[in-house]
């Protein structure tokens, strides 16, 4: 990480009020994706890390039992819990939690993130995503920057500065490693995509 996770957050802080306006098609293409490949049912949990101002969250939480969400900034929780507010949606949670320490121990069917993996370095994503492991979803849906080929530092999804994107490759094998199966692959621009991830979880038979 090449930010402290306060420097993070004071930053999301500021952009909280103006986050959704400021994010180019790329980004809502891609949230939209998550949203789809997620696909909740009536009896399902859904953790979303990440949650910034609730794009996800919100547009889950109609058809999912349950929606936590989680994330650094106090200011971008607010914008997510005005929005549910307006919407009249009572099934959502929002509180600060980290990649590594969601602050979440209950039930996980489904988990969810756009565009917020790519502050952690390389080895922080293994182990963010070993937490995610531990919570036994079903199916873990991640879109965020990555590199599907080589990265260009030029390009407009990645801010030296601040992003630490990983190739699609090393996100795959630590999907994998953490005993994920890679079922899809969506790439939306040379440094977007989104993965979909499902494990299948022990029957009662066996």
């Amino acid at each position: 990480m090449k930010k402290t996770v306060e420097e993070h957050a004071a930053r999301f802080d500021e952009q909280a009020a103006d986050y959704d306006e400021s994010k180019p098609d790329e980004y809502h293409a891609c949230a939209n994706l998550v949203i789809e490949h997620a696909g909740p049912a009536g009896d399902d949990v859904v953790l979303d890390l990440g949650t910034g101002t609730g794009a996800i969250a919100l547009a889950l939480a109609p058809d999912a039992k349950r929606v936590v969400g989680r994330d650094i900034s106090e200011g971008m929780m607010e914008e997510a819990q005005e929005k549910a507010d307006e919407q009249g949606l009572e099934n959502l949670e929002f509180a600060y939690g980290t990649f590594r320490e969601p602050e979440y121990d209950g039930p996980a069917d489904i988990v969810t993130s756009n565009f917020a993996m790519h502050h952690l370095s390389d080895e922080e994503k293994r182990e963010a995503i070993d937490v995610i492991a531990a919570l036994e979803p079903r199916k873990f849906v991640l879109g965020d920057v990555m590199f599907f080929g080589e990265p260009d530092p030029d390009a407009p999804f990645y801010g030296p500065e601040v992003d630490d994107p990983a190739t699609v490759g090393v996100l795959a094998d630590a999907l994998t490693d953490a005993g994920f199966s890679l079922t899809a692959v969506e790439r939306v621009h040379d440094q977007v995509g989104v993965l979909v991830a499902e494990r299948r979880r022990a029957s009662v038979e066996e």
